[in-house]
């Protein structure tokens, strides 16, 4: 079945970023020009998605409006002859693409933000999306496209998955896989010497409509939450899905110092401001290594 929604998961506090959070989303956080949500919303328009879903929580307007039309501002821009930004405005959304927008009315993990989006992806395999984790893959397909050419390959769901050092598996979600890439087991947050492996699921998912049915029924696991990891290890069982190493960066930019190295790295490419903004980071170390 062909694949055209995508459930991304945006009610979340993003207290770690606090007081910038207070008022904003986190997901509108930018990287160089753009919020972290219009970057995961790209990949997902690239795939072939044209339903895109966003679990909110309340104070998260901004995400709406962001890609909602500005009459006001359009007008401005086309009267001030200032073109290419207005190019720029209206085209953050393709027309043939569709938003919907659905409540998490409580703070029960992502689990329950993507169970919530039940009544409008039904019984269809979707994609997840989560903002916080950006992939660039400047050179190449995105994420998530290269997950929905297994999909229909493979005709299974797909999950994302990267190496991680053992240190650090207590983080992620963890994927034990067989010899073909199938998912075997899956454990959340497992402790380095309990980890089945150092594959992290990354936050990227082709899921089948019927990850609802166990989403509906396991009981909270970590942290008092519905965690999505647990229904796919309830999934896995009776069902085939594969971890898919992916081709590009990610970035953590739910982590402070991850989203710094996103915003240098990016704006250090960037085919406007690269060459001016190495110019002054060279200044700059120069300068401290004098001091």
């Amino acid at each position: 079945m062909k694949i055209t929604k995508a459930v991304f998961p945006v009610a979340g506090l993003g207290t770690r970023f606090l007081p910038a959070t207070k008022a904003s989303p986190k997901e509108m956080l930018t990287v160089v020009d753009k919020p972290l949500i219009q970057y995961a919303v790209e990949e997902a328009i690239e795939a072939g998605i044209n339903e895109l879903i966003f679990v909110t929580s309340t104070h998260k307007r901004a995400i709406e409006d962001h890609f909602d039309k500005n009459f006001e501002l359009e007008y401005n821009l086309e009267q001030k002859g200032k073109l290419d930004l207005l190019e720029t405005v209206r085209n953050i959304l393709p027309a043939d693409v569709n938003c919907a927008y659905i409540r998490q009315k409580e703070a029960l993990g992502l689990g329950h933000a993507v169970l919530c989006a039940k009544p409008l992806v039904g019984n269809e395999p979707f994609a997840v999306l989560l903002a916080d984790d950006l992939i660039d893959n400047a050179n190449g397909k995105g994420a998530l496209l290269q997950m929905m050419e297994q999909y229909y390959y493979q005709k299974c769901g797909v999950i994302a998955v990267q190496e991680v050092f053992k240190k650090d598996t207590g983080s992620y979600g963890i994927v034990k896989t067989r010899a073909d890439n199938s998912i075997q087991a899956i454990v959340e947050k497992p402790k380095p010497e309990s980890a089945p492996s150092t594959n992290a699921v990354v936050g990227r998912y082709i899921l089948p409509g019927e990850i609802f049915d166990y989403l509906e029924k396991i009981p909270k696991g970590a942290g008092g939450e519905i965690q999505l990891t647990d229904a796919i290890a309830k999934l896995v069982e009776s069902q085939r899905l594969v971890a898919y190493h992916f081709d590009g960066t990610r970035y953590d930019c739910g982590d402070k110092l991850g989203f710094l190295i996103a915003n240098f790295e990016l704006a250090a490419r960037d085919k406007v401001l690269g060459k001016k903004f190495m110019a002054h980071v060279e200044s700059m170390l120069k300068n401290i290594k004098q001091g």
